[in-house]
């Protein structure tokens, strides 16, 4: 099982004043946010107290077609909003090592850029969170 979840606030630039792009950009996200048909899992567009986050979410059987669409997802809302920020954490039995099979992976988006790191609250799975 390839089980995934996240979120990131969407921000155009790392100033605190939006540019005006922001509104054009925020809607061709939109519109790729809802061409995505997982059918276990979801990304999501919502707005709270002005601000935008896009949330996504699952856990397919393997690590298949989501993987790939979540990866594209994340490197276009990096490179078109690059003040964003946020955390998908995701896992996988299958997954390369680093770290391997039960545990976690964080990619972390910072100022247009993700990088990959290792989980320290989660991981490993037996004996933090399984038995």
């Amino acid at each position: 099982m390839y089980e995934f979840h996240g979120w990131f606030g969407l921000a155009e630039t790392p100033e605190e004043i939006e540019a005006e792009r922001f509104d054009e950009s925020l809607k061709e996200l939109r519109k790729r946010v809802s061409a995505i048909n997982w059918a276990s899992g979801e990304a999501a567009l919502k707005v709270f107290n002005g601000l935008s986050f896009l949330t996504v979410n699952g856990a397919p059987n393997r690590r298949r077609d989501e993987e790939r669409e979540l990866t594209e997802l994340l490197e276009y809302v990096a490179r078109e909003f690059p003040g964003s920020w946020g955390v998908l954490y995701e896992r996988s039995d299958d997954m390369d090592s680093p770290p391997g099979p039960g545990a976690f992976r964080v990619r972390v988006m910072s100022r247009g850029a993700l990088h990959l790191r290792l989980d320290p609250f989660l991981s490993p799975v037996h004996p933090v969170i399984e038995d």
